[in-house]
């Protein structure tokens, strides 16, 4: 079964993208995504726009990050069964199981492309029939069921650190290679954890994601706490932009600030 964020806690998102922007100098807009029991009441989000033309999914995240839109999808909306599987818009059925169209494109085998679908983590089907996307300082969704975040490696191991600043947890995070978007809506959606990606060849050429960037995945529960503990990471010179150090200078002086040595 699922795991969706379910608490109804309302946020200052405006204030929480803010300092996200203030701390880590975001290039994309943070953006909120939620999963809707009807189309009806998906079309009841203020200024939502539908699509004309058939997207991926990718495109629709695009545009609320790239764009600043507010989008509402259901599964007629986009171009076939895997973007939508992973969404729960679709079921998990034999055809989507066997990966036939994967077989000699991106897996070697029928058996590999199989094992690769079976590897992904997806909404279970029967629950949603509609899916919005919107900038989270717009404040339409509030809350999401989970928030999309994208940065550059630098911008996201801090803001990891953030995460891990009080009540440490170690993250492990899932590499099922191309649908990558599996690991980080998906699994986010799935299990409720924070859940970074290696965004894959779709996401990029079809979503707009920059070469550099990364996708962290997660419940809006955790934004509060990142905030904390990068500005408590700030105040102890631990910030970004990184600034390097150099390779041949003498390290001590360096270390004796960042790690007490």
């Amino acid at each position: 079964m699922s795991v969706i964020a379910s608490d109804e806690e309302i946020f200052d998102f405006p204030s929480i993208v803010a300092d996200l922007n203030r701390l880590l100098r975001l290039r994309a807009t943070p953006i909120g995504m939620k999963m809707f029991k009807s189309v009806a009441e998906m079309e009841q989000i203020p200024r939502i726009r539908r699509p004309g033309d058939i997207h991926t999914t990718d495109q629709i995240i695009g545009q609320a990050c790239r764009n600043g839109w507010t989008v509402g999808i259901t599964m007629d909306d986009l171009v076939g069964a895997q973007c939508g599987t992973v969404i729960g818009l679709h079921p998990r059925n034999s055809e989507w199981l066997s990966g036939d169209r994967m077989t000699g494109v991106w897996y070697g085998t029928a058996e590999d492309a199989a094992a690769h679908q079976e590897a992904m983590d997806v909404v279970e089907f029967g629950q949603y029939e509609a899916m919005v996307v919107s900038p989270l300082a717009a404040a339409r969704l509030n809350p999401p069921d989970i928030c999309l975040i994208y940065a550059t490696p630098a911008q996201m191991i801090l803001l990891i650190n953030g995460l891990q600043w009080l009540g440490y947890k170690k993250l492990d995070f899932s590499c099922v290679g191309e649908s990558a978007c599996a690991d980080s809506w998906g699994r986010a959606l799935k299990t409720g954890e924070p859940s970074l990606s290696l965004p894959c060849f779709a996401e990029r050429r079809y979503g707009g994601v920059m070469d550099d960037e990364l996708l962290m995945a997660l419940p809006p529960k955790y934004l509060p706490k990142i905030v904390i503990g990068l500005d408590a990471l700030s105040k102890n010179g631990l910030r970004y932009p990184i600034a390097p150090y150099g390779v041949n200078n003498d390290v001590r002086a360096g270390m004796g600030v960042s790690y007490k040595s």
